[in-house]
């Protein structure tokens, strides 16, 4: 029989809300939020990202990304330039010593969370994986909109007026 939309939700919080306490209980030895951790994984790549990616892979609105990337930079673990392709926008860098802290809280992370490799990599993890894209991807279509990519930037709070 399949979940009341509410006993989903129910679930799907607690798993993240558990899931970021962990990775917060690692992070704070580092002195870094689970904000700037998602900020300096997507910059691991090494391939450069303006600020929409960024805002997007953090779910940080613009302004609350701006100040973050500002103590990313006073920190000296980000660098910003200007795109090649495109002078008006921001591509963001890891420095080295960006990479050097990513890496060793990357290692940190997987060390806490090797326990729970067996059960997030056997079949049924797989399933998990993609099932939760799946539901991803239909959420992320709203309301009669497939293909609709938000990530609650810009929307209406619960109970405002218009």
């Amino acid at each position: 029989m399949a979940r009341r939309p509410q006993e989903l939700l129910q679930l799907l919080t607690r798993a993240e809300r558990l899931s970021v306490r962990r990775v917060q209980s690692v992070l704070n030895e580092f002195n870094c939020s689970v904000e700037a951790w998602r900020v300096l994984d997507l910059l691991s790549d090494g391939q450069g990202h303006n600020m929409t990616a960024l805002a997007d892979h953090a779910f940080l609105p613009a302004p609350s990304l701006t100040k973050l990337m500002d103590q990313l930079v006073d920190q000296n673990l980000v660098f910003r330039r200007a795109d090649p392709a495109d002078r008006r926008r921001v591509l963001a860098y890891l420095t080295p010593r960006g990479t050097q802290r990513w890496q060793h809280m990357a290692r940190e992370v997987r060390a806490d969370w090797a326990e729970l490799e067996p059960l997030l990599t056997d079949e049924a993890g797989e399933r998990l994986d993609a099932l939760l894209d799946r539901l991803a991807e239909a959420l992320e279509g709203g309301r009669g909109a497939p293909g609709r990519v938000t990530t609650g930037r810009g929307e209406r709070a619960v109970g405002r007026g218009r």
